[in-house]
């Protein structure tokens, strides 16, 4: 890695989306500690400066080694794949724009050009449409980079939560077993490390109310989740549960534990967002950060935002916070 800075690819996402307001909102704040270089549209940027930010010059370069950390000078890899830009549009074009941004962004990554990426928000509909498969960034990742035990971790001031399964029905998150739920405890435990947390504290969270209440009300504590904390406890992990789920979130942001192991998307997710939420719904922070990758990816805790897309009342927090992690873990 370069002594400067560490170098972080941004993806645009949906060119229809609050992904370009963001970036542009943040960047001088991220050229503190970062020299980013934008991964998307130079035209969609330019129009994002000329709504949001007047100060800032677009800068298209051909690659990395080009870009600088300058907070008035925004240096975008111009991928030039969008013709007809409508804030808030849903369409095919934008979800093809959007996918080849990560591949490009994974490319820079894996040739080491890049210490890390940071993902604005795609569009799951959009990516649909131009016949991808993946059901948001993470698989996608995993699967360009033949990665098999991975896992979304997400960040929120004192409070950090993994997952064993995200992007599926409730009734398939519930078939659970038992090496992916020992999985996810391990790359969890090694993500924290490479977070700067020495001697890390995992909890894992029960699938059945009250963790199962002894069997009571379910048997997956027993017979699935229990096993797996027990081979994983046995390599080391500093590793407790099942706890019961309508409590250890609040245990864990009082600072018990360094982060909880959730079973399902919306079991994470839910206190994460109320943390991270303001009063209206806007996201204003928090971090997604895809564990387990021989890359380092976060991505902002929000989606596309189609609605106030293109009004300038997006909060770019949670780009800072992404890319502030992404640094983090670069270094």
């Amino acid at each position: 890695m370069s002594e400067r800075a560490p170098t972080v690819g941004v993806t645009m996402g949906d060119p229809a989306g609050i992904g370009s307001e963001v970036i542009v909102k943040s960047h001088p704040h991220l050229a503190e500690t970062a020299t980013v270089v934008v991964i998307g549209d130079a035209s969609v940027l330019e129009d994002a400066v000329a709504r949001f930010a007047s100060s800032l010059t677009v800068r298209r370069v051909d690659s990395p080694d080009e870009a600088a950390a300058d907070p008035g000078v925004l240096p975008v890899i111009d991928l030039d794949n969008v013709s007809d830009h409508e804030y808030g549009e849903l369409s095919q074009a934008n979800g093809e724009a959007s996918l080849e941004y990560v591949e490009r962004a994974i490319e820079l990554a894996q040739a080491g050009e890049i210490d890390a990426i940071a993902t604005a928000p795609i569009n799951k509909q959009a990516t649909r449409m131009a016949g991808s498969e993946y059901a948001g960034h993470t698989g996608m990742l995993a699967d360009y980079t033949d990665t098999d035990d991975y896992s979304m971790m997400l960040i929120e001031d004192d409070l950090t939560v993994t997952h064993v399964s995200t992007h599926v029905p409730l009734r398939e998150a519930c078939d659970l077993a038992v090496d992916d739920v020992a999985s996810t405890i391990a790359v969890t435990d090694e993500a924290l490390r490479d977070l700067g947390i020495d001697e890390p504290s995992v909890a894992v969270a029960g699938l059945n109310p009250h963790a199962s209440d002894g069997g009571l009300l379910g048997d997956e504590e027993a017979e699935i989740i229990e096993p797996a904390i027990d081979r994983v406890a046995e390599t080391g992990v500093d590793v407790t549960g099942p706890l019961p789920p309508d409590t250890v979130y609040v245990r864990a942001a009082s600072g018990e534990f360094d982060c909880v192991v959730s079973m399902y998307h919306d079991q994470g997710h839910i206190p994460i967002k109320m943390l991270g939420f303001t009063g209206d719904g806007d996201a204003v922070s928090g971090v997604n950060v895809t564990i387990g990758l021989p890359i380092v990816r976060t991505s902002v805790d929000h989606g596309t935002a189609f609605d106030i897309a293109g009004e300038g009342v997006a909060s770019e927090q949670s780009m800072i916070d992404a890319v502030s992690t992404a640094v983090r873990l670069a270094r």
